[in-house]
């Protein structure tokens, strides 16, 4: 077993598409799939762009304020996921700081109730 401290990642800055206060540190990387460690400073933004495959974004702690293709802002707090769809365009705001994991790539990502892994048989 391995333990991973987020907080520990190397992270690179992102300012792309008017971000600003945005860095991202990679802890996953396959032929289909990302896995990265986000960081918002207070007042950040994740400038609007479309995804490049299905992404998800789990907030672990602070806030988020997400839209999708149709520009309506939703709050999210930890414990909570976003999800968009490839070529979605999309934003990710923050006013007290996030962090955060997003996974993007070939992703079967269920509707909440939904069950993804029908687990061992």
């Amino acid at each position: 077993m391995r333990v991973i401290d987020l907080a520990d990642l190397p992270h690179r800055p992102i300012e792309a598409h008017g971000s600003r206060g945005f860095s991202v540190g990679a802890f996953g990387l396959g032929a289909d799939t990302h896995l990265v460690a986000v960081s918002l400073a207070p007042g950040g933004v994740i400038g609007r762009h479309p995804a490049v495959g299905r992404q998800l974004l789990v907030v672990l702690a602070g806030d988020a304020e997400v839209s999708g293709s149709d520009g309506t802002p939703q709050l999210l707090a930890p414990g909570q996921a976003a999800v968009w769809e490839p070529g979605e365009h999309h934003e990710t705001r923050s006013a007290r700081g996030l962090s955060a994991m997003i996974v993007e790539g070939d992703l079967d990502i269920g509707a909440p109730g939904e069950q993804v892994d029908p687990g061992d048989v």
